[in-house]
C-alpha cells in the first residue's frame, strides 16, 4: 500500500484515478485510501445487455486509456494489471486507470529483476507467461491491445483457464516466437513451453471484420516481441485515431445506469439461480437463455495476485469478520479518526528504495541498533524460568494430593 500511495502521488493526469486523501483510524489501526467516485467500469458496461459501443465510442475510450498509460510510462510507472474492471468511467464519459496495487516504478536505464506473476491471465503477455523478469512498457501495451480487440470483437479474445492454455491461445492467434527471439530472450520457461511446430500468425484472418484502420494497431500491440509493440505515444499517433469516424468527445457519450463488473456477475448468478429453481420445479423454459459465457471473468486463481498476498488478504478478512460493525466502524465521538487531503505534496519524491514486493507498512531501521532475531518476540530465558516455576507448582500440588489419598486409605483400613 505504501508503494501504491507513492505512485499515485507521483501521477497527475485526467485519465489516471486521483487519490484524494488518506483516512486513519486509531481504534481499528486501519488506513483507508480515498478516491474520487466513478459510476462504472469498462468490464461492467461491456457486459451489460443494454450497451453496444459504437466505433467512435471505442476510439474515445482507447484514446483515454493510451493517454493515461503514456503519462504512467513517462513517469517510470508500470501498471501491470490493465483490464476492463480496472478502467473506471464516470457519467461525463471520462475514463480513468485505477487499482495501482500491482504497479511499480521502473528505470529503463538501470533495469532490475521484477516478478512475472502480474497481470490478470486473459491480458497477460507471453513473455510473462514464459517467466520473464526483465520487461518494460510492453506488458501494459499488450493488455491495451487485448482491450481494443475485445471492444471491437464483443467478447474477450483469449479467455484461457490456465497459464498453459493461455499461452497456447496466444500462439494460435499471434503466432509462436521466431527462433531468433527464443535465442535472444533466454526466457526461463522457454524449453518447457516452446512448441514443436511453429504457429502461424492469423490476427488479420481472425479479425477480418475489424475496421481497416484498427487492424494495424491491433497487430502492433499484440506483437509477440515486446520491442515491436512500440510505445503508448506511437499508438496515439496511429491511423486508427486519425481516420474517420473520429473519436467522439467524452461529454457526448450516453449516460448509463451505474454498472460495474460485480453487477454483471450478480446478474449472471441471479439468472443461474432462477434457472435452477425452474428446473427443480419441473418447469421447462421455452425461451433459450442468452449465452453469457464469453462475459465471464477469469477464474480467481487467474487474477494477478501473488499467493502470499491472497493468504494475507484472507487473514485480514477473517480478522475483520470477527469484529462487530461497531468495532470496525466506531462512532465519531469514540474514534480518533484523522483524514488528510493530498494537495501540493503529491509530487514528493520517494525517500526509500522501492522493492518489487507488496508491503503494508514502512518501518525505518537503523543499522547496528537492533538485534537480529528470527524467532518469537520474547526472552527464551524468561520463558524457561516461567515454565520451571509452573512445573514446580504442579509437582507440589500432585505430591500433596498423593499424601491426602494415602491418609484416607490408612483411615479406612483402621476402621
Amino acid at each position: 500500500m505504501a508503494r501504491e500511495i507513492l505512485i499515485l502521488r507521483r501521477l497527475d493526469h485526467p485519465n489516471v484515478i486521483k487519490l484524494e486523501g488518506l483516512v486513519t483510524s486509531r481504534m481499528s489501526c486501519s488506513l483507508y485510501l480515498v478516491f474520487e467516485y466513478m459510476e462504472h467500469d469498462l468490464a461492467g458496461l461491456a457486459a451489460s445487455p443494454d450497451v453496444k459501443f459504437t466505433l467512435p465510442q471505442i476510439k474515445c475510450y482507447m484514446q483515454q486509456l493510451l493517454s493515461g498509460l503514456e503519462h504512467c510510462h513517462d513517469n517510470n510507472v508500470l501498471h501491470r494489471d490493465i483490464k476492463g474492471s480496472n478502467l473506471l468511467l464516470d457519467n461525463n464519459g471520462i475514463l480513468k486507470i485505477a487499482d495501482f496495487g500491482l504497479a511499480t516504478f521502473f528505470d529503463p536505464r538501470h533495469k532490475r529483476p521484477m516478478t512475472s506473476r502480474v497481470v490478470t491471465l486473459w491480458y497477460r503477455p507471453p513473455e510473462l507467461l514464459l517467466g520473464a523478469t526483465d520487461y518494460g512498457v510492453g506488458i501494459d501495451l499488450w493488455s491495451a491491445g487485448c482491450i481494443l480487440a475485445e471492444l471491437l470483437y464483443g467478447k474477450p479474445i483469449m479467455p484461457g483457464r490456465t497459464e498453459v492454455e493461455q499461452l497456447h491461445k496466444i500462439f494460435k492467434l499471434c503466432g509462436s516466437p521466431s527462433e531468433e527471439y527464443w535465442k535472444k530472450s533466454k526466457l526461463p520457461h522457454a524449453t518447457i513451453f516452446k512448441p514443436q511446430q511453429p504457429y502461424k500468425r492469423c490476427i488479420r484472418e481472425t479479425f477480418k471484420d475489424f475496421p481497416a484502420s484498427a487492424l494495424p494497431l491491433v497487430e502492433t500491440l499484440l506483437a509477440i516481441d515486446p520491442a515491436e509493440r512500440q510505445t503508448a505515444t506511437a499508438a496515439l499517433h496511429s491511423d486508427f485515431f486519425s481516420t474517420e469516424p473520429y473519436a467522439c468527445d467524452p461529454s457526448s457519450l450516453p449516460t448509463y445506469p451505474p454498472s460495474k463488473e460485480m453487477d454483471a456477475k450478480l446478474r449472471d448468478e441471479e439468472a443461474r439461480r432462477l434457472r435452477a429453481a425452474a428446473k427443480a420445479k419441473g418447469e421447462a423454459k421455452r425461451t433459450r437463455p442468452r449465452d453469457r459465457s464469453h462475459r465471464a471473468g477469469p477464474a480467481p486463481e487467474a487474477n494477478a495476485e501473488i499467493q502470499a498476498n491472497l493468504d494475507q488478504r484472507r487473514r485480514m478478512i477473517t480478522h475483520a469478520n470477527a469484529k462487530s460493525k461497531s468495532e470496525k466502524f466506531p462512532p465519531p465521538h469514540q474514534d480518533g479518526a484523522m483524514g488528510n487531503p493530498l494537495g501540493s505534496c503529491r509530487h514528493m519524491e520517494p525517500m526509500f528504495e522501492h522493492q518489487d514486493a507488496s508491503f503494508s507498512t514502512v518501518v525505518p531501521i537503523e543499522k547496528g541498533t537492533s538485534q537480529t532475531w528470527s524467532g518469537p518476540l520474547f526472552d527464551p530465558s524468561a520463558l524457561g524460568q516461567s515454565r520451571r516455576k509452573k512445573q514446580t507448582t504442579l509437582d507440589a500440588k500432585a505430591a500433596a494430593y498423593s499424601k491426602q489419598l494415602q491418609k484416607e486409605k490408612g483411615g479406612i483400613r483402621a476402621r
